[in-house]
């Protein structure tokens, strides 16, 4: 006697009962889907509020960095007003230092951010040649 798939006590599938499979199926992929979502949800929330914990703590010790600066600036030109012996001129000698050092960064800065450093000219250029073997290719 053959073992077949619809012997034993379970009836062949009809058409009721795949109907019936097919709803379950349906019913429980959109659970599933509601509770990735929710998990997504839940843990993009999460993510964000990490995120802005963050920002602000990058944004409080910029702000204490530049506190920091200023103080050990006047502590600076303090000093130098001890070794030579005025202090507008040891404010002038620190100020001209950090004025031709902001110069420079902004002069470099220029010149990374220009227009022509920006252009993507590894992309042009293979897409150049993507478009020149293409054409090859079609022509050839």
């Amino acid at each position: 006697m053959a073992q077949g798939p619809n012997s034993g006590n379970t009836p062949p599938p009809g058409p009721s009962s795949m109907q019936s499979l097919i709803g379950d199926v349906l019913r429980e992929t959109s659970d599933l889907a509601r509770k990735e979502i929710a998990l997504f949800r839940a843990e993009m929330a999460s993510n964000i509020r990490s995120l802005v914990v963050g920002l602000a703590c990058m944004a409080a010790s910029a702000v204490f960095a530049v506190v920091a600066l200023i103080v050990l600036i006047g502590a600076f030109v303090k000093w130098l007003a001890t070794v030579v012996g005025s202090e507008w001129l040891a404010a002038l000698i620190v100020g001209g230092v950090l004025l031709a050092v902001a110069i420079g960064l902004a002069l470099w800065a220029r010149s990374v951010l220009s227009l022509s450093t920006l252009a993507p000219t590894r992309t042009t250029r293979q897409v150049r040649q993507d478009a020149r073997a293409l054409s090859e290719r079609v022509s050839g």
